[in-house]
């Protein structure tokens, strides 16, 4: 019982910080794409704030569910529905591909930077209801989590969109051949624990930059950095 009751409250902690972090992810590509010529996601009404429009029952679901009962909670995966982007439709389509892909990173990015202000605001007016603060503790790491992941090196993640991008475009199309595996490629590495060593550095410098950031905001408040 005791089990089941802290369950609940993890899946209560991480909701919010989860829902916000896959919905404005996925969104902010659409909402790039849109900028950049490509009005595909935006006619199909993907670019959007509400969580069901993004929330894939297999990925964002079962599978989560499925692992983390199956696992004990020590390894956790899942994914959104990706915003259809029509990459020959945007105005110079190699170049703004990598824009494209950086929107979905970068609102998490944004994302962690306003948990963590959540964080320093609750500190400052001495709120110390735990509930409030593991929360924002998990967007935080959720967003950092999302970002670092997304931006590994493989396609059809973010960070292999970008590769593509700024490689030269014999290159480019080498690469791009990857794509069909990329997914099989980039869970074979979880499972052997490989990807840590990408997750971790990346997760570390954005925390690090992150409280660079927040720090004028903590002073203003009287908060210790």
């Amino acid at each position: 019982m005791n089990d089941f009751s802290e369950l609940i409250r993890t899946v209560l902690i991480y909701a919010l910080p989860v829902i916000f972090a896959i919905t404005l992810h996925e969104a902010a590509h659409g909402f790039a794409a849109k900028y950049f010529g490509d009005t595909t996601a935006f006619s199909q009404g993907r670019v959007s704030l509400n969580p069901l429009v993004h929330i894939d029952p297999f990925g964002t679901i079962i599978i989560p569910a499925v692992l983390y009962v199956a696992t004990g909670g020590a390894f956790l995966f899942g994914y959104a529905k990706p915003v259809p982007i029509n990459f020959s439709r945007l105005k110079n389509p190699k170049r703004d591909m990598a824009w494209v892909a950086l929107a979905g990173p970068g609102a998490n990015f944004v994302m962690a930077f306003f948990w963590l202000l959540f964080g320093v605001v609750l500190q400052a007016a001495n709120i110390e209801e735990i509930f409030f603060i593991k929360m924002a503790n998990a967007g935080v790491l959720t967003n950092l989590v999302m970002l670092a992941f997304n931006l590994f090196p493989i396609p059809p993640l973010d960070g292999g969109r970008i590769l593509v991008s700024l490689l030269p475009n014999k290159l480019a199309y080498k690469f791009a051949q990857i794509e069909p595996y990329g997914f099989f490629i980039v869970m074979g590495l979880v499972m052997i624990h490989w990807l840590q060593f990408w997750l971790l550095p990346v997760m570390m410098l954005s925390n690090f930059i992150l409280k660079l950031l927040i720090t004028p905001f903590a002073l203003l408040l009287g908060i210790p950095v």
